[in-house]
């Protein structure tokens, strides 16, 4: 079991969701501390205070803190504005690879063998 276990271990797909999981929780800090330290500041300049934590709805007991479900989707709005710019910007940089042909044009041989292969089909119907 532990040699099956070094075994998945070692496959490359599981490395590579390492990797991915490793660079897109790094990813996440650049793109926080750019919405919390340049984004939310900007747009505090035109809208003012975007802060809606206050904002509690109180049934008995219960504190219902839907300021701060308002603040969580905006922030998401903006991550998620900002995360679209970010790809759009770095695929301008990285030009996509051309997708091949879906059928590529047969070569002569093919082309010959093809034309073989009914002319026999076309005897043997004979």
């Amino acid at each position: 079991m532990l040699k099956e276990f070094k075994e998945f271990i070692a496959r490359g797909n599981v490395m590579d969701l390492a990797v991915g999981v490793i660079v897109g929780a790094a990813f996440t800090a650049i793109v926080n501390s750019l919405v919390k330290n340049l984004i939310n500041p900007l747009l505090g300049i035109f809208v003012g205070s975007i802060d809606f934590s206050n904002l509690v709805l109180t049934v008995g007991d219960a504190h219902f803190r839907y300021g701060a479900f308002i603040n969580s989707i905006i922030n998401f709005l903006i991550i998620a504005f900002v995360v679209f710019l970010l790809i759009k910007f770095l695929n301008k940089l990285v030009p996509a690879k051309e997708e091949e042909e879906a059928d590529p044009e047969p070569s002569a041989e093919e082309r010959y063998l093809k034309e073989i292969v009914t002319l026999l089909k076309d005897e043997k119907h004979k």
